[in-house]
Parts: structure tokens; sequence; C-alpha cells
């Protein structure tokens, strides 16, 4: 292997990705530390590399894409100021219609950081025709869905079964449905 000042930028990604992948591959998913992409690669088997934006697009013609939510699948947060790289997750529990329980990493700060994972986390579709265009994300430094709306492009559906640890074995489904329906200082969540 080159030396740090020999090396090549095709070197210094190689080594970058089998770290990344090393990483993703962890004993336990949940101790999983890094971005969200090989998280949600190594949780849903769906082989999409790149920005997490980008999957979408990627998935045309090599996945089913759709707009209905189902366990396993990936949502695909589109391209924003907020998330330039937007973001991907795998759905672990479909609780009701419009409330869904999210695996994914690098979104809560935990112990001050990005880039845990985080398990089974309320994902609330406010979209106004309920076809998950707009979502509200749980977010842990709040305990509770976080301020800001995001865009999505939909859930790519994989051909692979999810990991086992995509899922509590007693998620909290109660809890799910108040973060997304109790109204906070009043008003309704839902549109």
């Amino acid at each position: 292997m080159p030396s740090a000042h020999e090396a090549t930028p095709r070197t210094l990604l190689a080594i970058a990705l089998t770290a990344s992948a090393a990483s993703a591959n962890a004993s336990s998913l949940l101790n999983y530390v890094g971005e969200c992409v090989p998280f949600a690669r190594a949780a849903s088997g769906i082989q999409i590399y790149g920005n997490a934006w980008t999957w979408w697009s990627q998935a045309d013609g090599k996945y089913e894409r759709t707009h209905k939510p189902k366990e396993g699948a990936v949502i695909v947060f589109a391209k924003t100021a907020r998330l330039p790289m937007g973001h991907v997750a795998v759905v672990s529990r479909v609780v009701e219609k419009r409330v869904v329980m999210l695996t994914h990493a690098n979104w809560s700060r935990q112990n001050g950081e990005r880039g845990h994972a985080e398990q089974d986390v309320t994902l609330f579709d406010v979209s106004r025709n309920n076809d998950w265009s707009d979502v509200k994300v749980w977010y842990k430094d709040v305990d509770g869905l976080g301020g800001g709306v995001y865009p999505v492009y939909g859930f790519i559906y994989g051909h692979a079964h999810a990991a086992a640890e995509l899922t509590s074995r007693n998620p909290d489904y109660v809890g799910a449905l108040i973060d997304a329906y109790v109204p906070v200082s009043g008003e309704p969540i839902a549109r």
C-alpha cells in the first residue's frame, strides 16, 4: 500500500469505502456509526451507491419505486438546503397509513455526535395528498417530531430480505401514533 503522500485519490477513495463497509458490517447493525447510505444498504440489501438523493433515479429499472411504504423499503429524502446530500432510511414497521417507523443512521445526535443508528423512530406523512411526498421525522434532540418538513421522492423496494435487527421485538406503536397525532401547543400536526 502506498504511503499517505504517494496515495492517489482513487486509492484514498478505496480505503474510505473499505472502512465505511466495515463499519456498516459491524457485529450489530445498531452499533453502526457513520453515514446513512452504507447503513441503508446494509439494513435493506438494496445495492445502490452514491449520495442519498441519487438513489431514487438510480433505482429506476433496477428496483420497484413506489409511494407506499412497506417494511424493508428504503425511503429517499430529496436534496434540500438542510439535507444537501439527501437522506435514506429503512422502514422498520408500518404503523398505519400515515405513520411508519424507520431505522436509520446519521440523523439525531447521540452523546453530542451524529452518525449513530436509531431503531424504530417515527416518520409521519404530512403531505396534502397523503402520498408521502412530505414528512416529519422523530428527532432525539427534541424527543419528538422535529420542526422541519422534508420532501421525499418515495420508497424503493429491495429484492433481498432486510436485516433482522431492523425493528425491535416490541416497537412502541402507541408512542409513534402519539408523536404523529397529539397536538403540540394546541395545533394539530396532521394537515
